[in-house]
């Protein structure tokens, strides 16, 4: 019999729906499996829901209502198509409405932005010649690279930014779907603030050139930006953009923190379930997630397939791989919101030094 049939997973593959949606949408009754072992739960397939879970998948892929789904799938294969094909235009219709709103309302949101008066001073065309450790601007550009955006579309985030202020230097870097901040001390600038983004290329100039403990120059002047240590210079022109308010993304609310050991966490990330991704969320493509959840110990556990506590958090496996190395200890504070608010990966000698990365939403 089962040799007739699909497993969950072999549907999973053949239609374009994950497993996790296949339970879902077994459980709404929509899709609903030929067999079910009664021993082992396992879910079968027949071969004539193939074709059926293929259509839900593009209907879903399209945004449709679940109660419109169930009628589509109900009367696909009628002789009278009347009620499917008005169920497709009904969407359609609102589909185009809800894009014709959103048109409008950004019309009205560039003109709000055209209004706005520009500040008298910007703080990326001031001047700042602050001394830096070299160790602790390497330490700083190490924890927050990774996160850089390399989309072509939003070049303001296609580099590091600089804020120096007092005798603080913050480092900060985002791709939207996480972001990394770090800081180095600074010392003689006792001038206003001062902001420069610094392209990635140049970023990565000025770390190979931070390879000894001396202090370094790190001069900004309007457009141009420069770090100089002994007889070796690196400058280049900063990015003519200014940086999303940082300081406004990181306020968190209070969160369940737990400390993880990060070699067994990394471990169990590697070989502990994963799930694909079908959302749009991450710039269009598809991704793996690990599903993470705090135990009743404090723990941080990797969710095992079918787990559906309601607590659980996904997110981008690769990316939280990343804010692990970078982080730079074998032991990482992660610190977890409600499961719609980003994680925050924090070292736990210094506040100052942090990652936060956006949990992915569950298709289900």
């Amino acid at each position: 019999m089962e040799s007739e049939m699909r497993s969950i997973g072999e549907m999973a593959r053949d239609s374009g729906l994950s497993v996790s949606a296949l339970r879902f949408y077994d459980g709404a009754g929509v899709l609903v499996p030929t067999w079910v072992d009664p021993v082992s739960g396992y879910r079968w397939y027949g071969p004539e829901q193939l074709e059926e879970s293929r259509l839900l998948a593009r209907l879903r892929r399209a945004g449709m209502p679940l109660a419109d789904i169930r009628l589509v799938l109900a009367g696909w294969s009628s002789a009278d198509t009347d009620l499917v094909r008005k169920l497709l235009q009904a969407h359609l219709r609102r589909l185009e409405s809800g894009l014709s709103d959103a048109r409008t309302e950004f019309s009205t949101l560039r003109l709000l932005l055209e209004c706005r008066e520009k500040p008298m001073t910007m703080l990326r065309t001031a001047t700042a010649r602050p001394a830096v450790s070299a160790p602790e601007l390497a330490a700083a550009l190490d924890a927050v690279r990774f996160a850089a955006s390399t989309d072509p579309e939003l070049p303001m985030l296609g580099g590091v930014l600089f804020d120096i202020e007092g005798e603080v230097l913050r480092v900060v870097a985002t791709d939207r779907y996480r972001m990394a901040v770090a800081q180095a001390g600074a010392t003689g600038h006792d001038g206003p603030r001062v902001q420069a983004i610094v392209p990635s290329p140049l970023v990565d100039a000025m770390r190979a050139l931070l390879s000894d403990d001396a202090s370094v120059r790190l001069t900004v002047d309007g457009d141009r930006v420069a770090l100089e240590t002994g007889d070796r210079q690196v400058a280049g022109q900063c990015l003519d953009h200014d940086f999303p308010d940082y300081r406004r993304l990181v306020r968190l609310p209070a969160g369940r923190r737990a400390l993880v050991d990060v070699p067994a966490f990394r471990e169990a990330l590697e070989t502990g379930p994963v799930r694909a991704s079908e959302v749009r969320e991450q710039d269009g493509m598809s991704c793996d997630l690990s599903v993470l959840k705090v135990a009743a110990d404090g723990s941080v556990t990797v969710c095992e397939d079918g787990d559906d506590d309601r607590d659980r958090v996904a997110v981008n496996r690769e990316y939280l791989l990343h804010a692990l190395a970078a982080g730079a200890q074998d032991q990482l504070i992660l610190e977890f919101g409600a499961p719609t608010a980003p994680i925050a990966i924090r070292r736990t000698d210094t506040e100052d030094t942090f990652s936060m990365l956006m949990p992915v939403r569950l298709e289900n």
